[in-house]
Formats: structure tokens, C-alpha cells, sequence
């Protein structure tokens, strides 16, 4: 890529530059220089913030120690850099969540994801450190003990603003009339691509793997996300503190045998199976979902009240698992006979069984069904308000778990790859499964 003389000239100047201490930055004639130059290049005349931020993150030497100056990019890549920011339309970003909690697992990729442990070089890469120590120079992050942990990365690539300005202060360009109180239904508390790797994680039968599963079934926990933007225009951010991490005493030995007070991670453990069997989830089963999730079975949001029950304690998880098989086996027929095909072949199979019957013959299991009425009892007399609902008992809390994980696998598993709808096959699925009742 061919970078503007111009541009080259603006940044070099740039980079000769004392630091302009008491004098504004947007004030100096080599950073009027800079705007102007990009306003006839690139037609953005006023983006003073997103220079600002990109000049910072490039290491303009202003900006640096003395001590640290060796930090700053060589003007001709920075230009390049500045460029590139300049004509991209598209930006990457790495979403990193630290699986707390978990066991020792071995790594596995699927799609653009990673699951594993980094290395401190690796995690200095994946934070992009050296982008935080240009912008921040007395920030020193905390790489080495964030290496002790798990994570899950995910990457993805989407549109940005070609206004630099819009990218550096979206909020100065916020349209006011918007209803801000307005609520997306599906609308999750991570980015959809983190989302649908949690969703492909929570397939492996962690209540089975777990070895204490009446404290925590989940294998893991996700108490934060931290995002790197690749685009230079944006204010790079410090990951959160390891602190906010499960930590607890040890004690190690030095080269001498003395002993040596430490932290280490804390763990949910987990059977040996887990270590093998989570291998499972490679990306032939990751391409497996992606065609489900394309498919009518999954056009109702069982992915998103999946994840809920994971994210979710105490009874609203067992809800969200609820929900999510209704959301998977039920129709809007089941509570409008008027829907219903005539003759009606299970006209007094009421809404519940009818997503009973589905589940059993989806699992091929009687006992699913016997299963989700119990569950269903216990649902209606929380929302209800029965008196005298006792407290949950873990196997109903796993059992509730069990079934959701079982049907959506099921679910993935009979994806069409015909032209089926989803009314048809849930409707097949009611006619093999109402005997089972």
C-alpha cells in the first residue's frame, strides 16, 4: 500500500516534535499540518480526538520518556499505519474472557475461536501490550499473572464508521431521536460472536463432568470481557486486574526447599473424562452447529436462553432452561387449537405435554418426559405462587440443566437439510412421542 507524500511529510514532522508541554497538541503547527493534510486526502478535515489517539498508540515520541522513546514506530510505518486507519473499512476485534474457575483442559480451536492457556508472550500479544506500553507509558500490565488462568479469544472483523472522528467519540454522533428505553429481546451481555462461542461450549455435559456438581455444575465462570480494537482511532483499554480473578493461598518450595507463600488459581474440578472428551468440540461439530443454527429448528432464541441459564443463579437459571426447551419444542399451536391442523390427532394433549411428548421422542426416551413434567410442575409453582414451594433440590436443578443441553445437542443433530419446517418437524416429533406419555 502506497502511502500519500503528504501524509509521510505530516507524521515525520510529527515525529521530530518536542513534547509540546503546557501548549494543547491540537494547538501545534505540525498537528494543524496533520489535520489539514488528512482533511485533503481522505475528506475528514476535523478529527482532532482520532489523531490524537492514533499518534498516542503509533508512539509518537512526544508522547514518551526520554528513557522509553524506543517504544515510537519508525515515522514510515507509522504513516502506514495512519493510512491504512484512514482507508479501512473493516477492523478487527479480539474479545479475551477469562475462564475462571477451570479445571485443567487441553486447547481446542473452532471457527475464530481459541480455547486454552497463552503463554506471556502470547497474552502480551493477544492484549497487544506493546500498543498499551506506547499509550499508557507508565502503565505496566499485569500479563504474567493473568498467564495463570484459561481463557476463551475470540476474533471477529466488522464495519467501522469511515468517519475517524464517529470511531474516537460515537457519542458526540448518537442520533437523540432514538427511544433509548427500547429493549432488543435478543440482545445478549456479550458480542454475538462471544455469545455463540459460550453457547458451543455449554454443549460439552459439564453437570456430568463435574466432580462436585451440588456446588457448581459450570466448569467455569465468565466474570468480565476485555476487547482489542485493532482500529487506531479508538482509546486502547487496560484489561481488568487479575484480582477480580478466584485466587487462594499455597504454598510452593524454592530452590533452597524453603517454603514459599504463593496464590494459584482456584478450580471447579473435574473428572478425567472432561480432559479427553472436550476434544470433542472441534470444528467439525463447531461447522455441525453453525448449519443448525442456520436451519428453522433454531429460529426461536433457545441459543439465547441457553447461555442466560448459564449466566444466570438460583431459580433463574433453572427458568432460563425451561424456557430454553420450550423455545425449542414448542408451538404457538400448542396454545391456539384454532392453529391446529383438523382433525386434530392430539386434541387433548395439553401445551405442556405436548412439549413433553416432543422431548421424548427427539431423545428417544421416556423418561425425558417424566422428567420435564416434574420440572414443569416446579416451574408452575414458582410463577404461580403455590405455598409451600421447598427449596430446589440439586438433581432438579441438574436435571433441568440435562435436559436443555440433550435437546439442543438432539436439535443440532436432526438440522434438515431440506426444506422442512419447523412446523413440520416438531409436529412428526408430537405423533412419535405421544405414545410415551
Amino acid at each position: 500500500m502506497t502511502v500519500p507524500v503528504q501524509l509521510a511529510i505530516a507524521v515525520e514532522n510529527l515525529w521530530r516534535m518536542p513534547p509540546p508541554g503546557t501548549v494543547s497538541l491540537t494547538k501545534t503547527p505540525a498537528f494543524i499540518k496533520l489535520t489539514e493534510v488528512c482533511g485533503e486526502i481522505y475528506g475528514f478535515p476535523h478529527a482532532d480526538s482520532a489523531l490524537s489517539n492514533a499518534l498516542r498508540s503509533l508512539g509518537a515520541p512526544y508522547n514518551l520518556r526520554r528513557d522509553c522513546r524506543d517504544r515510537a514506530l519508525n515515522p514510515e510505518l507509522a504513516a502506514l499505519k495512519l493510512h491504512e486507519a484512514m482507508t479501512n473499512q473493516t477492523v478487527r476485534r479480539r474479545h479475551l474472557c477469562p475462564l475462571d474457575l477451570c479445571d485443567e483442559l487441553p486447547s481446542i480451536r473452532f471457527g475464530n475461536s481459541v480455547v486454552g492457556e497463552f503463554s506471556e508472550l502470547e497474552l502480551a500479544e493477544l492484549l497487544d501490550v506493546p500498543r498499551l506500553a506506547r499509550f499508557y507509558p507508565t502503565y505496566k500490565p499485569p500479563v504474567r499473572q493473568l498467564t495463570q488462568f484459561r481463557w476463551l479469544v475470540v476474533e471477529e472483523y466488522v464495519a467501522v464508521d469511515p468517519r475517524p472522528e464517529a470511531r474516537a467519540l460515537p457519542i458526540l454522533f448518537v442520533d437523540l431521536s432514538q427511544d433509548f428505553g427500547e429493549i432488543d429481546p435478543h440482545l445478549g451481555r456479550f458480542p454475538p460472536v462471544v455469545e455463540a462461542a459460550i453457547f458451543f461450549l455449554l454443549l460439552a455435559p459439564w453437570e456430568d463432568w463435574a466432580v462436585y456438581p451440588e456446588v457448581n455444575w459450570r466448569a467455569f465462570r465468565l466474570p468480565w470481557l476485555h476487547t482489542v480494537d485493532d482500529d487506531l482511532f479508538v482509546r486502547p483499554m487496560a484489561p481488568p486486574s487479575p484480582d477480580t480473578l478466584s485466587l487462594q493461598p499455597d504454598i510452593a518450595y524454592d530452590q533452597y526447599g524453603d517454603e514459599v507463600e504463593i496464590e494459584r488459581p482456584t478450580v471447579n474440578n473435574l473428572e478425567d473424562e472432561a480432559r479427553t472428551n472436550f476434544k470433542r468440540l472441534n470444528e467439525s461439530l463447531w461447522q455441525n452447529v453453525l448449519h443448525a443454527r442456520a436451519s428453522t429448528l433454531f429460529e426461536t432464541p433457545i441459543v439465547h436462553f441457553i447461555v442466560r441459564a448459564f449466566l444466570a443463579d438460583g431459580m433463574d437459571e433453572v427458568m432460563a432452561h425451561m424456557t430454553a426447551i420450550e423455545a425449542g419444542l414448542g408451538l404457538e399451536m400448542d396454545h391456539r387449537r384454532g392453529l391446529r391442523p383438523k382433525p386434530d390427532a392430539h386434541r387433548n394433549v395439553c401445551a405442556s405435554d405436548r412439549a413433553a411428548a416432543r422431548l421424548a421422542a427427539l431423545l428417544n426416551d421416556a423418561n425425558a418426559a417424566i422428567a420435564y413434567r416434574e420440572l414443569f410442575e416446579l416451574r408452575s409453582s414458582y410463577v404461580h405462587g403455590r405455598a409451600g414451594l421447598a427449596k430446589i433440590p440439586t438433581p432438579m436443578r441438574l436435571s433441568a440443566r440435562r435436559l436443555a443441553r440433550r435437546m439442543t445437542e438432539a436439535l443440532v443433530a436432526q438440522a434438515p437439510a431440506g426444506s422442512a419446517t419447523r412446523v413440520q418437524i416438531l409436529s412428526e416429533l408430537l405423533d412419535r412421542g405421544a405414545p410415551l406419555l
